[in-house]
């Protein structure tokens, strides 16, 4: 399975316990990384600038530096994936991993086998379109399951936003739209849903590929995470939380009177401050 994709791919391991250290590298190089480790957090920030990865495991408790600052200082320069392997369980380090770019999150202790099927699913979403411009043969071309090979690469979901997937950028009246890999993901299969409810379960199934993949709130984390940056450009809503099931979203302006599944359902806007309260969608 890996041999299919992974060519001469640089993973970055930054892990302070040498034995889980160990692990992390020998499952990576065993799926045909080029593997370099770091054991603290300004190492991984000062190795990640000095030779950029396509993957970063990474823990939160670090010295020097935390996870999630490095997290956040990787994400600035880098769309490379970044998956959390953290012994932290709490839902809000899960919250503010996602919040700052991270791709996944999987606690210690890890199981190879299911590390190895997530980082698969997580190459198994398209780069971005620069990326895949610079380097064709690095990654295979696989069409995102939210895009149907016959639809139009520009949607309009109305109050000026636009998604153009071909070039995966999203723009609200002109001005692009700054998101993560799995936001943009997440926005697009909506948008290509239009006015259909979209249950939780099967979005983890077509955006992280993946039934390994079953925490349904990194949905929910990342929507919120989407809304508010959308909420930066304008205060339209096109994403409705349908209570108990998932979301569906609308062209603006025509949210109104929906139905699904033969009944209506209650349209809740909830933001990301909602989310950190803990509210159950």
């Amino acid at each position: 399975m890996w041999g299919l994709f992974v060519q001469d791919l640089h993973a970055l391991v930054v892990e302070d316990d040498p034995d889980i250290s160990s692990a992390l590298v020998e499952t990576l190089e065993g799926a045909g990384f080029r593997v370099t480790s770091a054991r603290d957090g300004r190492a991984a920030v000062d190795v990640a600038a000095a030779d950029p990865p396509d993957l970063v495991t990474l823990d939160l408790t670090l010295p020097h530096m935390d996870g999630i600052e490095v997290c956040r200082r990787i994400r600035e320069t880098s769309d490379c994936y970044i998956v959390i392997v953290s012994a932290r369980s709490d839902e809000v380090d899960k919250l503010i991993g996602l919040e700052v770019g991270a791709d996944d999150f999987v606690l210690k202790p890890f199981s190879p086998r299911e590390l190895r099927a997530r980082v698969a699913a997580l190459f198994r979403r398209p780069r971005t379109a620069v990326v895949a411009d610079e380097a064709p043969s690095r990654a295979p071309h696989v069409p995102s399951p939210s895009q149907p090979a016959d639809e139009p690469s520009t949607i309009s979901c109305g109050a000026g936003l636009v998604i153009n997937s071909a070039r995966r950028e999203v723009q609200v009246d002109g001005a692009i739209v700054d998101l993560t890999r799995i936001e943009y993901d997440v926005l697009e299969y909506l948008a290509t849903h239009l006015s259909r409810v979209c249950t939780r379960e099967e979005m983890v199934l077509a955006i992280w590929s993946s039934a390994l993949t079953h925490d349904h709130h990194l949905v929910d984390v990342h929507v919120a995470n989407l809304r508010g940056k959308l909420r930066r450009h304008s205060d339209a809503t096109w994403i409705h939380t349908i209570r108990g099931i998932g979301y569906r979203m609308d062209r603006e302006g025509q949210q109104q009177d929906r139905r699904a599944g033969g009944g209506p359902y209650l349209v809740a806007r909830i933001d990301s401050e909602d989310w950190a309260r803990g509210l159950d969608f």
